[in-house]
């Protein structure tokens, strides 16, 4: 059986999707769980996996406010 590996661009997609995450959990006070619940229901994850690329990009801190304002757009009060 032939091992399948990641192509360079899905690798450097969960670099960044795993590295934001607890970010955003440090930057707006939760634990890991409450964080990856909180994007997924208000719409964060799916910003994250349409955006990331452009997200990477950035200072992270102008990326978590982009992050945090897409849920609370999608009615998210944190």
């Amino acid at each position: 059986m032939e091992a399948k590996t990641l192509d360079k661009e899905m690798s450097d997609k969960i670099s960044f999707i795993t590295y934001i995450i607890p970010a955003f959990a440090d930057a707006y006070k939760m634990n890991m769980q409450d964080a990856y619940r909180y994007l997924k229901k208000y719409g964060g994850l799916d910003f994250l996996n349409r955006h990331w690329w452009a997200l990477h990009t950035d200072n992270k801190y102008y990326a978590l406010d982009d992050i945090y304002e897409i849920c609370r757009q999608n009615g998210g009060l944190r």
